[in-house]
């Protein structure tokens, strides 16, 4: 990280969970030169609310309120309101808190007085007290569906209340034809001061994949002439949390880390693998440096992604600033060395 200037801005690319805990460790080495694209392909309509449950967990995540048990909700939430619905009967597949609650009614107050979803966001950022930008992958409604064994099902309908039980066939994200960056998305992306792109440890393609179908956002990504990282979110042919595993499998495709580069070829230049998938790269620790005793990198994997192998688990705080430092150096070293994937301008 030595190698990068003390003005560097980085984005990075989030779903929610796995994400939003690489976004924390970003922020805490980077504070207001981070900017956290997140998914709003899950955002839904629910007992007349507009709930982004991933831009909300980026939120409480950053602003250490998230529930750390989850990894998404409010901490010591309560549930009040729950149990009153469930006594008159209501759906109550889809929970939220009280505190949680007040998110969600504040933000349907203001899309309907007529701000954008980027507006709330920077609006909730602020109450909230961050210093990292948190940005929806765009302003436009696009909603991800998911067609299953048991036949098209709307994305919370799949995930929360089939808990992801039915086979997914393919998936597609209604609206995004229509949709188009935020002005603040192609701004950060256009900065001289943007030193990296780090796509954070998300479902790729459930988290990931919708933010890449914006129009336009892709061509930004690989026009910013930066190093572009991304960070598995398989270890040990696993996923830690969600149904990244199960959808792979069904899809037909490798579970593994190997996998998650080639879905991503074209657009990364690097990729970050946990100690479990060393042997991805080939005669790894030839590129260990110093204070580097448990990293290694190597450059010719896939066609010239570097592969950098560390610690990819982030059970705690130290875990997750520790990941983010690794990417941050990696989007150093490849500045200096030339971007080879798909970065390259």
């Amino acid at each position: 990280m030595s190698t990068l200037p003390a003005d560097a801005t980085f984005l990075a690319l989030s779903g929610g969970v796995g994400g939003a805990k690489l976004a924390l460790g970003l922020s805490d080495l980077l504070g207001d030169r981070l900017c956290v694209v997140v998914n709003t392909g899950d955002d839904f309509e629910h007992l007349g609310l507009l709930v982004s449950p991933d831009v909300d967990t980026a939120l409480y995540t950053l602003a250490g309120i998230v529930n750390p048990t989850t990894g998404w909700g409010r901490r010591e939430e309560t549930w009040t309101f729950m149990q009153a619905l469930a006594a008159l009967g209501g759906p109550v597949w889809f929970r939220l808190g009280d505190g949680d609650l007040a998110t969600h009614v504040d933000r349907t107050q203001r899309l309907r007085a007529g701000a954008t979803p980027s507006e709330v966001c920077a609006h909730l950022a602020g109450r909230l007290g961050l210093a990292a930008r948190v940005l929806p992958m765009t302003d436009q409604r696009v909603r991800t569906l998911v067609e299953t064994d048991e036949g098209w099902l709307a994305f919370q309908d799949y995930f929360v209340r089939r808990q992801c039980r039915p086979a997914v066939r393919a998936i597609r994200f209604a609206g995004v034809e229509a949709a188009q960056p935020s002005p603040a998305i192609l701004a950060a992306l256009s900065s001289p001061s943007l030193a990296g792109i780090v796509i954070c440890p998300s479902n790729p393609w459930l988290s990931v994949d919708p933010i890449l179908a914006v129009p336009g956002l892709s061509a930004a990504l690989r026009r910013s002439g930066v190093p572009v990282v991304a960070v598995s979110p398989i270890v040990a042919g696993k996923a830690l949390k969600g149904p990244a595993a199960k959808i792979m499998a069904e899809l037909g495709l490798e579970c593994s880390s190997r996998q998650i580069a080639r879905h991503y070829a074209g657009l990364i230049d690097a990729i970050v693998v946990d100690h479990t998938d060393g042997a991805l790269g080939r005669d790894i620790g030839a590129g260990r440096g110093a204070g580097e005793a448990e990293k290694a990198v190597d450059r010719d994997v896939d066609g010239g992604v570097t592969v950098l192998v560390t610690n990819t688990v982030m059970a705690s705080r130290e875990d997750k600033v520790a990941l983010a430092r690794d990417c941050l150096a990696l989007c150093g070293r490849l500045a200096e060395t030339g971007p080879r994937g798909g970065g390259a301008a």
